[in-house]
């Protein structure tokens, strides 16, 4: 059709060409004749007009053949999108593919695509849950941008399975999406080693005189190869499945083991134990529950003995290369041969090429020992041995190399062994790590209590010479000055408080979001101009149970530190990120993290883009009184007590940080589940107290209290409010004093005392005088000694306190026990 009417086209053109060209020539033809009859008229000379029509003839001509010469114009034609070809093209059976357009219309899809996944859904619209979804449309929008996305999966229902999926824009104007989904499949190490024994491996390592079995756990045996089989039985072709591994071998004098058949007149043997499992797993292997390959070797020989020399090396070299256990082997010079993976996973050399010498892989004061043992073992006889060496990667943490004696292979060689033990160390790192903050946080609460005791006297000291002295005096100024320092470090108490997770919460079910948007506007001006704050949040998130007021101080301790980080490095500049983000069991799982268990979690972050903390200064950040900054611009608590307030609400942090690009910190929150059924829990509100009656004043007082500062001060201020006070210097003696039969209308007395402590000394006494309140005075958290007294009708006072706090706080008790109102803290 096209090329039709590209030529009815031609035709046209031509004959309008030659109609055209026939009126050009008449034209020229009659201005030719008028020309020269004017030369005629005008010179009457008969050659002058012939040489004349001749010259103009001639240009004619020339211009008639240049008008009708034609140039045909190339035309680029583009075949119209045939999908069907497209399929063909892309018809795989291992991988499905399939096109999408910039409206996520499904273009096209291979076999495979429908047979997986079926048409009716079309990418990124899987069946996945919630968590994969949003991986593959965050995917999809980095594929418009950048090109090309990867995201890895996993399907629900009839197709759960594991997928790895590669998008990629293409199409002449990039309008479309080319989406390859693979799945990823486990290997079958157990079946890999069973047909490699089987097969040709097998055969190869009996000519290097090793016999190899795959065991299962039980002891028996489920694959042998031909060596084995010969060794055992004295019969390459006997079938070995299903024998008990151990009945096989006997052991004959001392450690010394035998073929069993041999009847103790064959040579002794040595035994290779390797559990067969995934080196990449995070899960150590349960020797209970994975099978085993066993290689069986002439003790004089080591490995590869046998006939077969230099024949058997690929073969080994291919075993060795599949085994989880990281082995290595070097020649006498101490050159390395050959190192499988799980060798340099273990060196800390993941994914690069071996170096020339394992003395490489140590560090400098430990190449000689390496060397020499090398030697050592392979110039004497075959035997093995273990050296501690210490890593480059890990200079600090000594492991253990496995060193044997090799021979059969050609020239004498070593076999190095070494366990990755990464994990295990990095899990000791966070025990100790763990075990250190908890011993630091018992001190931190223990120098709380005693400090607070000292801040006490202080602070009443302070008040009652305050009393004697009024605006003016000379004193004034001075000691008002040192009451306002001594309320400085009560505050530093309180976080120390806050750390040992020993302070009062009042947790309330609540979104994190809202939290952040209270605390959102007081951190622009904490921060400054300079500082962007970025705030954003995902949808729907699960609530929390928390105290608010603790929360919001752990947003402004991480703001306040990110805020400094950033004004240290240049110009001050810098942008401060808040997120809240719905963290699931899928997700945590992913985390593969030994701290956090299995559930649902709102994480709050907090990212800034300041300098950054060094590596040597990042598991101490959350120790009291650890601080990097100048001296007296940090008092070191500020981490501390987002720990200790974290860690009470049952949460978790972790600091991640890029020096020199900046520090990011993650709290993980657990989500508040509701039961079924039950209504939604409200917010913590604290009861309205009745109204007591009014203390009139007067009354007797037994005051107990160990420390003389403190119980002095007490006595004065108590005595100057008119209350007869008698005191005791700890729990006995103040139980004496009730037991005497004296009468008091309130017991005030401290917790921890030496020989028989406050709440002892008053279950004693509601024995004598059930009806008579208590008011315990201490400098631990109210919540903790709470759980522990356990009395009914007490109250609690934290230290310190000043003259005019103990005053009313005596008064209001007693006008409750008067009224009969009861502590409903």
């Amino acid at each position: 059709m096209k090329a039709g009417a590209r030529d009815q086209d031609r035709s046209r053109n031509t004959a309008a060409g030659r109609i055209g060209g026939l009126s050009d020539t008449a034209v020229v033809g009659l201005a030719l004749v008028a020309s020269a009859a004017l030369v005629w008229l005008v010179s009457g000379d008969g050659l002058l007009v012939a040489i004349l029509t001749g010259t103009l003839l001639v240009f004619a001509g020339l211009a008639w053949m240049v008008a009708n010469r034609r140039f045909e114009a190339a035309e680029v034609e583009f075949a119209q999108p045939d999908w069907s070809v497209t399929v063909a093209a892309i018809d795989r059976t291992d991988i499905a593919i399939a096109v999408t357009d910039r409206a996520g219309r499904l273009a096209c899809a291979n076999g495979s695509f429908e047979l997986w996944f079926g048409t009716a859904n079309p990418p990124p619209r899987l069946p996945v849950d919630d968590a994969a979804m949003e991986r593959l449309t965050d995917a999809v929008r980095a594929a418009w941008r950048d090109g090309h996305a990867r995201a890895e999966v996993r399907t629900e229902g009839d197709t759960a399975a594991d997928w790895r999926v590669e998008i990629q824009r293409s199409g002449r104007g990039d309008d479309f999406l080319v989406w390859r989904i693979q799945p990823v499949s486990s290997v079958d190490l157990v079946g890999e080693m069973v047909r490699q024994i089987d097969g040709k491996l097998g055969k190869g390592l009996a000519r290097a005189g090793i016999s190899a079995a795959v065991v299962d756990p039980d002891g028996m045996i489920r694959a042998a190869s031909a060596g084995f089989s010969q060794s055992a039985t004295g019969d390459a072709l006997a079938d070995m499945s299903g024998l008990d591994f151990v009945s096989l071998i006997s052991q004959e004098e001392g450690e010394r083991i035998g073929w069993a058949r041999d009847a103790g007149r064959g040579g002794p043997l040595v035994l290779y134990h390797v559990p067969i499992a995934d080196p990449d797993s995070p899960v150590e292997p349960d020797p209970n529950l994975t099978p085993s390959l066993m290689l069986v070797v002439e003790a004089g020989h080591g490995i590869g003995a046998g006939g077969g020399g230099g024949t058997a090396a690929p073969h080994l070299e291919a075993l060795l290369s599949q085994l989880p256990l990281g082995l290595a082997m070097a020649d006498r010079d101490g050159r390395l041969l050959f190192a499988n993976p799980a060798f340099m996973r273990a060196a800390g050399q993941e994914g690069q090429h071996p170096p020339s010498y394992p003395t490489d892989l140590v560090v400098r004061d430990d190449k000689r020992a390496l060397s020499e043992a090398i030697r050592r073992f392979a110039q004497g006889p075959a035997a093995a041995g273990d050296i501690a060496v210490r890593l480059t990667s890990q200079p600090d943490d000594p492991v253990s190399l496995s060193l044997a004696g090799v021979r059969g292979l050609g020239e004498a060689a070593v076999l190095l062994g070494l366990t990755d033990t990464s994990e295990e160390t990095r899990l000791k790192r966070q025990v100790a790590q763990a075990t250190k903050m908890q011993a630091v946080g018992q001190l931190a609460g223990g120098v709380a209590h005693d400090f607070n005791n000292v801040l006490t006297a202080i602070l009443g000291t302070c008040d009652l010479m305050l009393m004697r002295h009024t605006p003016g005096d000379s004193d004034y100024d001075d000691i008002q000055q040192i009451r306002a320092n001594s309320n400085r470090a009560a505050s530093l108490t309180r976080q120390l408080l806050a750390f040992s997770r020993q302070q009062t919460l009042r947790p309330e079910v609540l979104q994190l979001p809202d939290v952040v948007a209270d605390v959102s506007q007081m951190l622009r001006r904490l921060i400054g101009e300079k500082i962007q704050l970025v705030v954003t949040h995902d949808r729907d998130l699960g609530p929390v149970r928390a105290d608010p007021t603790q929360l919001e101080q752990v947003i402004v301790n991480l703001a306040v530190n990110a805020r400094d980080a950033m004004q240290m490095k240049g110009d001050g500049a810098g942008t401060l990120t808040l997120a809240t983000r719905r963290i699931n069991n899928v997700d945590v799982r992913a985390m593969r993290s030994e701290i956090i268990p299995a559930g649902d979690y709102t994480a709050l972050i907090v990212e800034d883009t300041g300098g950054g903390i060094p590596p040597e200064h990042l598991g101490k950040i959350f120790e009291p009184f650890f601080t990097t900054k100048e001296q007296g611009k940090g008092t070191g608590l500020g981490l501390s007590t987002v720990y200790g307030i974290v860690k009470q609400s049952g949460g978790f942090i972790f600091a991640e940080s890029d020096p020199g690009r900046g520090t990011r910190f993650v709290v993980y929150l657990p989500v508040h589940h509701i039961a079924p059924g039950s209504a939604p829990e409200p917010a913590a509100v604290e009861e309205p107290e009745a109204e007591p009656s009014q203390w009139a004043g007067g009354g007797a007082i037994l005051l107990v209290e160990d420390e003389d500062p403190v119980r002095v001060v007490a006595e004065r201020a108590l005595t100057r409010q008119g209350y007869q006070v008698t005191c005791a210097r700890d729990g006995e003696e103040g139980l004496e004093l009730v037991e005497e039969g004296r009468r008091f209308d309130l017991v005030v007395s401290d917790v921890v005392m030496p020989s028989l402590d406050g709440p002892g000394m008053a279950r004693e006494i509601r024995r004598i005088a059930p009806d008579l309140p208590v008011l315990f005075m201490s400098g631990y958290a109210e919540e903790q000694l709470r759980k522990e007294i356990g009395i009914a009708n007490a109250w609690f006072m934290p230290k310190p306190f000043s003259v005019q706090q103990l005053s009313e706080k005596v008064g209001d008790v007693l006008a409750r026990a008067a009224a009969g109102v009861k502590n409903r803290k």
